[in-house]
């Protein structure tokens, strides 16, 4: 039977490389010709001719390569992703492997239902949204020991300089001078000298006992500690307080199911990462960082902060309680953006959270603890010497040749962290035991090292003063759905209350995932992309690189710039540290 269709002219023509542009971006032909017509225009280059002035316009096109379809972009991604080397990872410093439960894997982090949702400013039609931040309030709050919590930050670095900044606003010492650990994640004290700066603030790091006889407005602990250790903070915050200074901790969420919680200690901020609870490493982000506090403080807390109202008949609903104040009243003083505070990875880190429960997460924890135990006695049966011999899940082993260690372990397939006279373990819930008498036989290059089989766990370390009495976690809520089938039900109760892409278009927003095709989010979940640790050695992440280079040139070659800084991840980051290279230019 003859067709009428046209024939394909070229072998270019039938790769039809446009159709990803047709699917996804902007209106169709006819679209474009009926508002060519009521603008009465003949073409677009007509229209654009008419209202953009010749002297800004381009004069030639773009040097880019030719558009790609969705499935050769796909195929190129995979090639990317073949690139980057998944080595087991224990090299700690905040971010740790972790298991996504499928159910919230599938329903959630790869569900546009919940991916395209923008930040609930309107809450008439985020109520599911609202409903599981208010959750993962609720379970801050109980795991940190503290009176309130907001909804999420951007990570725990951040989290700090907000801490820091906190500490200054609703504190009453006069001194400008910021207190560090010396112990607190390095990135993390990077990340505070640099916001201090440009407030003028003076940031002091120091042995945490130096803390009682510092004058400074503010102080920054971490527990555990960067290198592992775990001590008892409330002797040193009880001093701060006696200077008038306030004090913040950076802490671990699954260390706090066995650990007493900071906010028990007189900790007057809590804060960290919850990445650990289900989000996957992803190269560093993005992952949700907490942030609790003292009511008192609240009207000084950054981010956004979810509350339930009553209407006059006594119905309640969810809305952001105190979201205005940040961007619409405070202005130039506000510190922080609440609208990129991680909203889709807090829901996934309280669903972790609800699918485990208070029990589920504090067997994770001992097995974590445990692990890091047997990992301690075997390298000490071995004559090798412990920097802390109280820890929750790093275990840091002093030795005159880390690099050599670290290079062995490589060779097994592991990262382990290098300092510059011990070399760092740290264990996370996807830790074997093959892991383990890898770590070992890596450290001790004996080739008689423990066996798997020769392995036995081994007692726990953590003190009975910093063992954790109160109880965590009591809500309903986090009872409830602990079998898949309940689980998926609950998450299609919230989701339903939504407002998504799936739904129609939504107006607000440019830092949110809602127009991101599904072809562009299938990656994320890929675990050549999603299992890299930042710190990995970079020959590990190449394929990262590759990418990331591509994306450097591209923007450059849109924007007319001469370099680029892929550092800020948000928009409000991003505007942050633009105004900063300007001042270091006038400079």
């Amino acid at each position: 039977m003859l067709t009428t269709e046209k024939p394909v002219e070229s072998i270019e023509s039938a790769l039809d490389r446009d159709s990803f542009i047709h699917r996804h971006i902007g209106p169709s032909p006819r679209e474009i010709e009926q508002m060519l017509n009521e603008l009465r225009f003949e073409s677009l280059e007509e229209l654009i001719n008419a209202t953009i002035p010749s002297r800004i316009r381009m004069p030639g096109l773009l040097q880019l390569d030719q558009a790609w379809s969705e499935t050769q972009a796909i195929e190129k991604l995979r090639r990317y992703a073949q690139k980057n080397q998944m080595f087991k990872s224990m090299i700690g410093m905040g971010y740790y492997g972790t298991h996504t439960p499928a159910v919230i894997a599938r329903n959630v982090l790869e569900n546009p239902g919940w991916y395209t949702a923008y930040t609930p400013y309107q809450a008439e039609i985020a109520q599911g949204r609202l409903e599981s931040l208010l959750t993962f309030q609720q379970m801050v709050m109980d795991l940190t020991g503290l009176e309130m919590a907001n909804a999420s930050l951007l990570d725990e670095a951040t989290a700090a300089a907000e801490a820091m900044t906190l500490c200054k606003r609703a504190g009453k010492h006069t001194s400008n001078t910021f207190f560090v650990a010396e112990d607190v994640h390095p990135q993390t004290i990077d990340v505070v000298r640099t916001r201090a700066k440009y407030f003028g603030y003076q940031v002091v790091v120091g042995s945490v006992e130096e803390l009682g006889s510092s004058s400074v407005f503010g102080a920054l602990l971490q527990y555990p500690g960067t290198t592992g250790q775990i001590h008892d903070l409330s002797p040193m915050i009880e001093a701060a307080h006696a200077n008038g200074t306030l004090v913040a901790v950076a802490s671990d969420l699954l260390s706090l199911t066995l650990l007493k919680p900071p906010g028990e200690m007189g900790a007057d901020i809590v804060l960290g990462s919850a990445q650990r609870f289900g989000v996957p490493l992803g190269f560093g982000g993005p992952h949700a960082a907490f942030f609790a506090t003292r009511d008192e403080f609240k009207r000084s807390t950054p981010g956004r902060v979810i509350g339930v109202s009553k209407d006059r008949r006594g119905k309640t609903a969810l809305r952001m309680a105190m979201q205005t104040r940040e961007q619409h009243i405070r202005r130039d003083k506000a510190t922080s953006n609440i609208c990129t505070a991680q909203a889709l990875l807090a829901n996934m880190a309280v669903f972790y959270a609800i699918y485990h429960g208070p029990e589920g997460l504090k067997k994770i924890a001992q097995r974590v603890h445990r692990f890091a135990c047997t990992v301690a006695h075997e390298l000490q049966e071995h004559g090798f010497t412990l920097k802390h011999n109280q820890f929750f899940d790093t275990v840091t082993v002093l030795t005159d040749n880390p690099h050599e260690i670290c290079q062995r372990a490589n060779r097994l397939g592991l990262n382990l962290r290098q300092l510059n006279d011990a070399v760092g373990i740290s264990i996370d819930e996807t830790t074997s035991f093959a892991d383990i008498a890898a770590v070992i036989k890596a450290i001790t290059n004996k080739d008689q090292s423990q066996t798997i089989n020769q392995l036995a766990l081994a007692s726990a370390v953590i003190p009975a003063a910093l063992q954790r009495q109160s109880e965590f976690m009591t809500h309903p809520t986090f009872h409830r759905y602990h079998s898949e089938t309940e689980m998926l039900r609950y998450l299609k109760r919230l989701e339903n209350k939504d407002f998504s892409l799936t739904h129609g278009m939504i107006p607000l927003g440019s830092c949110t995932m809602k127009l991101n095709a599904t072809s562009e989010m299938l990656p994320v979940s890929w675990p050549e992309f999603a299992n890299i640790h930042p710190f990995a050695p970079r020959d590990q992440w190449q394929g990262y690189q590759l990418m990331i280079d591509e994306l450097r040139d591209w923007l450059l070659e849109i924007t007319g710039y001469d370099a680029i800084s892929m550092q800020p991840n948000s928009g409000a980051q991003g505007e942050y540290a633009g105004l900063l290279a300007i001042r270091l230019y006038q400079q």
